[in-house]
């Protein structure tokens, strides 16, 4: 689920962890600030548009100096020899203008063919700028598109564009024709897109080959899915837009995968058979073009299929493994080949209740697990030839963390590359032999640094100073909590910068508590949300934990509240509950709780299954009935309503508002696509039936979560009522 908030506690025993306030402080956050200062004028520095270059050790940034904004490029091999300009704005932009293409205020993605040559897609334009030494610069025209498009993907070496209009598919070439493969694409149905309601990892529905010859892509029928209208309030008469909304129990749409061939012009589909409401994930080309992987997930969403099909007839070749779990299977990445190597990939599974790296073959064969251990793979970085070794990030120094560290292919031995606590987020050089880290920790706010692959520091490329240092931030505890079976949960503790334990203080527990989402981590700013250090300036305490159900823990950890959202959690929250009252100075009887999304579930839940707890909630685009969230989600953390009837039964909250004794507000975005109005307006009318009074806000215009400028005014309706009720 798409949506952020937390809560939860626990008992037992802890250990603290205090992140204290510089002495220097002396500014209040507004508001403002609060929700969007770290965007804007509290942004941290940071390099623009860092990256790697070709396939040496040359880096790019964008820079701004005398008012001269400009592209540079480095040798990270050479840290003394001075970088070397490759081109301004202004002369960037003559040139688009030279092309007949509009002029930008900043530089687009660029993807680097070598340090002086880049291409980029703007307007529907596909451009590649080069430097030739003693020819000069060049911008040339690769292919162009329509304006409008809906979804677009861009093949470098053949200059070929596949991109989706009028909801068909076409592919445009080199020499500005375009070809449309599809012909009876619709509103129902639909090509080029990511399916599956974004679940199962998919971000896209455009595959090249390697090669660029062929091109895979999903079609998604949708002819059988329910209509949903969202209402557009702002036009005059109000206008529905209707969209396709599958919930769990009923109907859910039909996937293929297509492939085409841009020499022959034939266009086949892959062979995945039925049920034809299966999950088609993982979609995977061969570095060689000869075949398509896919990975098959069945609706029950506890049995997948690792098949092989061939990319010209689309026959099965072979199913390479099976994979099946008593709750649920969830694939979230594609196969990861090897140096372009067809014979061996890599794929991601929990199977042992960790998310870890195994080694194929091709044909199926387990080569060897690579990585193991009570923890988790985030993030394959690349592979390193020379070393025969897999650079990843993993929380194998603690959930908190991620490090990076180095896997042998042949050995699986693990090395540590870079293990300093805090967030590693770290990108390869061209030669494989160089690494970029960008970090933060609590205390860190932004360190850029490149290392060689033994973790050696070779250069530091920014050091970024603290933009919070004058402002009177929290204090903050790191706890380990202790559930009802003995398993670690992390919290936090934010408490004002002058906080007196002589005082009592009420305290607001935000949550999300979901899966997919975890709050605590060892990143900047240490409260992890400048909103929390704006209440705590305002006199309250503010406690966050990820209970059980949340991410990075492993599958055992996430899969205790299977068929039970909301009662697992819900103990979590209140063992957190219990450990705040144990401290002298927390007022017992001001304690909120504030969430969204899953956090707004959790919210409804705690104020009405658990009455007396909370004096004030506010819930947040809340799911207040799964039985009316989307299938491919609630059906694998819920089953279906027929299945698991008394999950259901206990998890609806629409049955429950006569328990309501509490203050609760509860917020919607009217145009709200992910947890659709209907549950709030449904809990409303349960309200009014039980005589219940409930504080209610809708925010037209926006969908699933407020963002922008209107989210100030949401984050101050949010404190102000806090402040009316709480304090």
């Amino acid at each position: 689920m798409k949506m952020k908030v937390l809560f939860i506690a626990l008992i037992a025993w802890f250990s603290v962890c205090s992140v204290t306030p510089s002495v220097a402080q002396s500014k209040d956050f507004t508001m403002q600030e609060a929700v969007l200062g770290l965007g804007s004028n509290l942004a941290i520095k940071n390099l623009k548009q860092w990256q790697w270059t070709g396939t040496e050790a040359f880096y790019a940034e964008v820079k701004t100096e005398n008012n001269d904004t400009a592209l540079w490029i480095s040798n990270a091999a050479k840290p003394n020899e001075a970088a070397k300009k490759l081109v301004s704005l202004s002369e960037f932009n003559a040139m688009l203008q030279k092309n007949n293409v509009k002029t930008v205020k900043g530089f687009p993605a660029l993807r680097w063919s070598n340090n002086n040559q880049f291409e980029f897609t703007h307007q529907g334009q596909s451009m590649r700028y080069t430097y030739e030494t003693g020819k000069g610069a060049s911008m040339q025209a690769l292919t162009a598109i329509p304006e409008g498009t809906e979804h677009s993907a861009f093949h470098a070496e053949t200059r070929q564009m596949a991109y989706i209009e009028k909801n068909n598919l076409f592919i445009a070439d080199s020499k500005f024709s375009a070809v449309k493969v599809t012909q009876d694409g619709s509103k129902n149905i639909v090509y080029g897109e990511s399916v599956h309601r974004n679940e199962f990892g998919i971000e896209g529905g455009l595959f090249w080959s390697k090669s660029g010859k062929k091109l895979a892509f999903y079609r998604m029928d949708q002819r059988m899915v329910e209509d949903y209208p969202i209402i557009n309030w702002m036009e005059s008469p109000a206008k529905a837009n209707t969209i396709k909304y599958p919930m769990a129990g009923r109907k859910s749409h039909e996937v293929r995968v297509g492939v085409y061939n841009t020499e022959n012009n034939k266009l086949i589909y892959l062979k995945t058979g039925e049920p034809k409401d299966q999950y088609l994930t993982c979609v995977t080309w061969s570095p060689d073009d000869k075949f398509v992987y896919v990975a098959l997930l069945n609706r029950e969403q506890n049995h997948l299929h690792l098949n092989q099909y061939d990319a010209t007839s689309g026959e099965l070749v072979k199913t390479l493994f099976e994979e099946s779990d008593k709750a649920y299977v969830e694939p979230q990445h594609d196969l990861y080949f090897l140096n372009n190597n067809p014979d061996q990939f890599v794929w991601w599974s929990q199977r042992d209740g960790y998310m870890h790296l195994y080694l194929y073959k091709s044909d199926g064969t387990l080569i060897r697990q690579l990585t193991k251990g009570s923890w988790v793979v985030n993030d394959i970085i690349d592979f390193i030839p020379a070393s025969n070794e897999i650079l990843f990030t993993a929380s194998k120094l603690s959930p908190l963390d991620k490090t990076l560290h180095a896997v042998n292919i042949k050995s699986a031995k693990v090395r540590d590359v870079l293990a300093t606590p805090g967030q590693h987020n770290v990108s390869l050089s061209g030669n494989k032999q160089m690494v970029c880290d960008v970090y933060s920790s609590e205390k860190t706010p932004r360190r850029i640094a490149l290392y060689n692959t033994a973790g050696k520091e070779q250069q530091v490329l920014l050091d970024a100073n603290n933009t919070l240092s004058d402002y009177r931030v929290a204090t903050v505890e790191n706890l380990q909590l202790k559930a009802d079976d003995g398993t670690v949960l992390y919290a936090k503790l934010m408490k004002p910068w002058n906080f007196d334990a002589t005082k009592k203080y009420p305290v607001i527990v935000y949550l999300y508590n979901g899966p997919h989402v975890q709050l605590n981590k060892n990143s900047f700013p240490a409260s992890g949300n400048l909103w929390y250090d704006y209440m705590t300036q305002r006199g309250y305490l503010v406690f966050v934990i990820d209970g059980r159900g949340s991410s990075n823990r492993g599958l055992a950890f996430e899969q205790a509240t299977h068929r039970q959202l909301g009662t697992i959690e819900m103990n979590d929250q209140l063992k957190g509950v219990e450990y705040l009252k144990s401290l002298s100075y927390v007022d017992a009887n001001r304690l909120g709780v504030h969430g969204w999304s899953f956090g707004g579930f959790m919210t409804t839940s705690l104020m009405l299954r658990q009455p007396d707890v909370f004096k004030v909630g506010v819930a947040g685009g809340p799911v207040l009935d799964w039985s009316l969230y989307e299938v491919m989600y609630t059906e694998r953390y819920m089953d279906t309503p027929k299945e698991n009837p008394d999950g259901y039964k206990n998890s609806l909250l629409l049955d429950k508002t006569k328990n309501l004794k509490g203050k609760l507000l509860m917020i919607h975005g009217a145009d709200d696509d992910v947890v659709v109005w209907q549950h709030s307006m449904q809990f409303v009318k349960k309200c009014v039936d039980e005589g219940k009074q409930l504080d209610y806000f809708i925010y037209p215009g926006h969908p699933h979560n407020v963002r922008g400028k209107d989210r100030v005014h949401l984050m101050q309706k949010i404190s102000d009522y806090f402040d009316a009720h709480l304090k």
